[in-house]
C-alpha cells in the first residue's frame, strides 16, 4: 500500500503523534476504561466496581488517559465524575469495530500482536 504524502499521517512528526495515541489505546485496561467511559460518566470507584481492578491501578490508568487528553474529569463535590473528552474517539472505536470485522481473526491471529502473542501475554501496568 502506497503512502499518500498528502495525508498528515504519513509525515514523520505526525506519525510519532499517532503512535503515541494508537499505544494510549493498545492497553486492555485503558481500552476498557474507554469503552466504559463511552457509554457515559463514571467515577474511578464505578470503574473499579465494574473491572474489578484495584483502585491504584485505574486511577493510574485514568491519568494516563487524563494526560493524553483523551479523558477528562468533573469535579462534583468529593468526586470526580470521568468521561471522554473528545467525541471523535467515539469514531475511532466504531472505526476500529468495523475494520475488525473486515479482517476477521486475523488480527487476533498475529503471532507478533495477536491476543495469544507473547507480547501480550507478558503486558505489565500502564
Amino acid at each position: 500500500m502506497a503512502m499518500n504524502s498528502d495525508c498528515p499521517a504519513a509525515t514523520g512528526t505526525d506519525l510519532g503523534a499517532a503512535e503515541a495515541l494508537f499505544h494510549s489505546l493498545s492497553d486492555a485496561t485503558r481500552l476498557a476504561i474507554v469503552r466504559r467511559l463511552a457509554q457515559g460518566e463514571a467515577r474511578v470507584a464505578d470503574l473499579v466496581e465494574q473491572l474489578g481492578l484495584a483502585q491504584s491501578t485505574v486511577s493510574n490508568h485514568v491519568a494516563c488517559l487524563r494526560d493524553c487528553g483523551l479523558v477528562k474529569g468533573r469535579p462534583q463535590g468529593r468526586q470526580v465524575f470521568y468521561a471522554l473528552s473528545r467525541p471523535e474517539l467515539l469514531d475511532l472505536l466504531a472505526s476500529a469495530e468495523v475494520l475488525l470485522a473486515a479482517t476477521g481473526s486475523a488480527v487476533a491471529l498475529c503471532p507478533n500482536y495477536g491476543t495469544d502473542s507473547p507480547a501480550t501475554t507478558t503486558k505489565g501496568g500502564a
